[in-house]
């Protein structure tokens, strides 16, 4: 994939999130200015190699942020980022905008960054894949049921959105996805895809995802999975505080990295890359 030439070996790498939000469902309110750039630095310490940076929550409900907006609070982050890390020597580490707008994609880039993550697939701002073909930078694809912010309807309700199989219904969406980026011509080498855990989707649905995962690998794109800290989780496990599904989101994200998923979207990246650690020592030997 490329975000800077990212290598994804070896696989899953960790994408840290990083919310200059203020409401955000787990961490809203802080990370914004020096503390967003500080928290970022020690999440590269942590293992994170792809950084990716939001002006815009998509948890259920949230407002809509304009495009000038999002840029005054991701744009600054970003470009001292890409400073710091120029001056560690990281080229290893990629810096993505989390965002459905190309303007913010486009000062983002101007900033430093090297990949565009679209939770709408391009499907709010088309000229977004045109941007990451013109730029040639990573570009990732997210299926959702819903707009983030019109998703307020009951798990019975989401699951009458999606006819059939859950997996095929999404694998599809994102072939067709695939299919149009690359028609504005996004390099097949460039697109990441994921299948949205969350945004949409009962329980049962996104388990049904999350161990269909070897599916979307199939595809033939790298697969980045979501599942850190979301409400399906605290479903599962009966936790409503989103900070402390930690536990729940590793072990999501090693059924996911054990069926090939080469790209995990997390919060807690130390604990991740422990976990990780301990995951790849035993596969080793077996």
């Amino acid at each position: 994939m490329r975000g800077g030439e990212l290598r994804l070996e070896p696989a899953p790498l960790l994408m840290a999130v990083l919310n200059c939000t203020p409401d955000s469902f787990s961490d809203g309110g802080l990370w914004s200015g020096d503390r967003a750039v500080e928290h970022a630095q020690a999440c590269v310490r942590a293992g994170a190699m792809i950084i990716d940076v939001g002006g815009e929550s998509t948890r259920p409900g949230a407002e809509r942020i304009d495009a000038p907006e999002q840029i005054r609070r991701t744009q600054g982050v970003i470009r001292a980022l890409a400073t710091w890390l120029r001056a560690e020597g990281r080229s290893d580490v990629a810096i993505s905008i989390d965002t459905t707008r190309a303007d913010v994609a486009r000062a983002a880039i101007e900033a430093g960054a090297s990949i565009i993550n679209d939770v709408s697939a391009c499907t709010e701002d088309p000229e977004l894949a045109a941007l990451s073909a013109a730029e040639g930078v990573g570009l990732v694809l997210m299926h959702r049921v819903l707009d983030p912010t019109k998703d307020r309807w009951s798990h019975e309700h989401r699951a009458s959105l999606v006819e059939g199989d859950i997996v095929e219904a999404v694998a599809a969406a994102l072939a067709e996805r695939v299919r149009e980026v690359a028609a504005c011509g996004v390099a097949l080498e460039s697109i990441a895809i994921d299948p949205g855990l969350g945004f949409g989707k009962t329980v049962q649905q996104n388990v049904a995802l999350v161990m269909a995962t070897a599916r979307f690998v199939a595809m033939g794109h790298p697969v980045l999975v979501g599942a850190s800290r979301k409400s399906f989780i605290g479903a599962i496990t009966g936790e409503s505080d989103p900070s402390r599904r930690v536990a729940g989101s590793v072990a999501v994200h090693l059924e996911a990295a054990a069926q090939g998923a080469q790209l995990l979207r997390v919060h807690d990246v130390a604990e991740h890359a422990q976990a990780l650690a301990a995951w790849r020592a035993i596969r080793a030997r077996a």
